[in-house]
């Protein structure tokens, strides 16, 4: 009697089981190892797997229990385009595994920018199956053995999971934003505003992991205390100014904005940086002269490897940019133009932004430093040295090509300076290098294409298409120089950019083009217009000071 009701019980369990829809079809073990394919040296990556006729990504699990976080899901999507999808797994140097069901299986392993992705597919029709395979990852470039070292000043990402994304994505620096506000007056706080989040963020810190730069190996480091100001409340009602960055300060930051210039001067008293976000931001524009920002983002948190979303802006292009914008807004290739010729014309104006990269990954459908800044350091990897490599615009901007480049042997970020009566002469020399064939390389003087150079795509044996660049100039007026190249498959853009290498003639400063600086002037009145029965009058008074100091460029601009 005792085994018949124990065995009824049992079917009874098996039954509440099938109506709870559990699925009892065995499933297949795919295992897999990540290789570098000229070393055999064990790579941790980025690992994808598709159900290709349902179109269903899985996460894959780590072989090894004894680690912590050797496997990290990452599942985003962007809500306005259901096609706008991230999912993926980070994983160590560690062999994982997947459960697969009956079907065909994509299994898709990338690692950062520098590795060609390295793809596997299986079909299961026997559930008792198992696959081993090696995943050999082929480096195209090495741009650690040219003294270049990556980062991005955009990160959502918890600082506990950095280790292993940072790795994964060979990212070598990284500034995860450990507070935030959304709201004016209000101290930005560890854990994030509910606007984004129900409850506990799945991507807050909740943790003080104060100011010291915390190492993962010799050649990666986080600097764990940023800030960002997002405002998209102004006394508990929506309105929108934007976001700006404070990184790698020493103290934790009390203080609400707007207004912004004495949080600005505080910032730079402790050495941090001033990371601008996007140049869309409705007050960004007044940023750039009242809290003398330091970094603009050309490789912005709109920019991803799945499918753009961003299609609207807060802010149109000026008619001069001539930016068209279709029924379905803008394309990526706009969106990358309207940054471009904004900052160009901040540049023109005498604001000497240095340019950097960020993807927002922790809340965007994109990987960790799929943009990301390369910062020159000759000597080997040095994480305060990279900080100041970055703040002295010794870099270059990408979402995929790799650029070298010297201008009369100096790198990025220099100034040369030329007798009034005299005139620059300039050589610009090294490779820009891609894993697909480059369709542009432009050198821009003072935001006009002055060259364009055929790409010669040589096919390198290690995958590698790559173009070598020699092109002479000479610049008889101040201004500036920058190098970029693009690259574009079934419409997404790839593209890279150095940062402005100066030129200084005499005392002449460089000269804007008129309808740059009244598209400045104009954006910064809207705001004034916008704000005027919003902002309290101190912070008021900074779009205004903004405004006087744009249009005294006039004078300036050539008729």
């Amino acid at each position: 009697m005792f085994q018949l009701h124990l065995m009824m019980r049992y079917c009874l369990i098996l039954l509440w089981l099938g109506l709870a829809g559990v699925d009892w079809v065995r499933a297949a073990e795919f295992v897999g190892r990540v290789t570098d394919a000229s070393s055999g040296a064990s790579l941790p990556a980025r690992v994808y797997v598709r159900e290709l006729a349902k179109d269903q990504w899985l996460f894959v699990k780590s072989i090894s229990q004894e680690k912590r976080l050797t496997a990290v899901p990452y599942s985003e999507q962007w809500v306005p385009h259901p096609e706008s999808v991230e999912i993926h797994t980070t994983i160590s140097a560690d062999p994982f595994r997947v459960e697969l069901n009956p079907g065909s299986y994509e299994i898709r392993v990338e690692r950062g920018k520098e590795y060609l992705p390295s793809v596997h597919r299986v079909t299961v029709t026997d559930p008792e199956a198992s696959w081993k395979h090696t995943f050999a990852l082929q480096r195209w470039i090495n741009m650690g053995e040219r003294g270049w070292y990556s980062g991005e000043t955009h990160v959502h990402r918890r600082v506990r999971e950095l280790p292993n994304v940072m790795l994964a994505e060979d990212l070598n620096v990284a500034f995860p934003v450990t507070y935030w506000t959304i709201q004016a007056g209000q101290a930005p706080d560890l854990l994030p505003s509910t606007l984004r989040s129900q409850g506990p963020s799945p991507w807050g810190n909740r943790v003080d992991y104060g100011h010291a730069p915390i190492p993962i190996d010799a050649t990666h480091v986080i600097y764990p205390r940023n800030t960002e100001y997002e405002i998209f409340r102004i006394n508990d009602r929506p309105h929108l100014l934007g976001a700006i960055f404070i990184l790698n300060h020493k103290t934790r930051f009390s203080d609400a904005v707007p207004p912004i210039r004495e949080v600005a001067r505080k910032a730079h008293l402790e050495g941090a940086l001033l990371d601008l976000d996007k140049h869309s931001w409705p007050w960004a524009m007044m940023l750039v002269p009242i809290a003398k920002i330091d970094l603009y983002e050309l490789a912005n948190n709109s920019l991803w490897k799945t499918t753009f979303g961003f299609r609207n802006t807060t802010i149109k292009p000026a008619p001069y940019m001539k930016i068209a914008i279709g029924q379905s807004g803008m394309t990526e290739c706009n969106w990358i133009d309207f940054g471009l010729q904004n900052y160009y014309a901040l540049l023109n104006c005498g604001f000497r932004l240095r340019p950097t990269a960020g993807t927002a990954s922790g809340v965007h459908p994109v990987p960790l430093g799929f943009g990301r800044v390369y910062v020159q350091m000759p000597k080997g990897f040095d994480g305060g040295k990279w900080i100041e490599g970055l703040n002295a615009g010794r870099s270059f901007v990408t979402t995929g090509p790799m650029v070298d480049i010297r201008v009369n042997q100096r790198f990025p970020g220099h100034v040369f300076q030329v007798d009034e009566a005299d005139r620059a002469l300039l050589q610009v020399r090294g490779d820009a290098s891609y894993s697909r064939p480059l369709d542009t390389i432009e050198l821009v003087l003072n935001g006009d294409v002055v060259a364009k150079i055929q790409p010669q795509n040589v096919a390198m044996p290690n995958g590698a298409f790559r173009s070598i660049i020699d092109q002479r100039l000479t610049i008889e007026e101040s201004g500036w120089l920058v190098l970029r190249c693009f690259q574009e498959t079934d419409g997404h853009v790839r593209f890279a950019h150095t940062a402005p290498w100066h030129v200084e003639v005499g005392n002449r400063p460089v000269r804007p083009k008129r309808v740059e600086v009244q598209y400045l002037v104009d954006r910064v009145s809207q705001e004034i217009d916008r704000n005027r029965d919003v902002l309290a009058p101190a912070a008021l008074h900074e779009f205004e000071s903004a405004l006087q100091i744009y249009s005294k460029m006039m004078s300036r601009a050539p008729r």
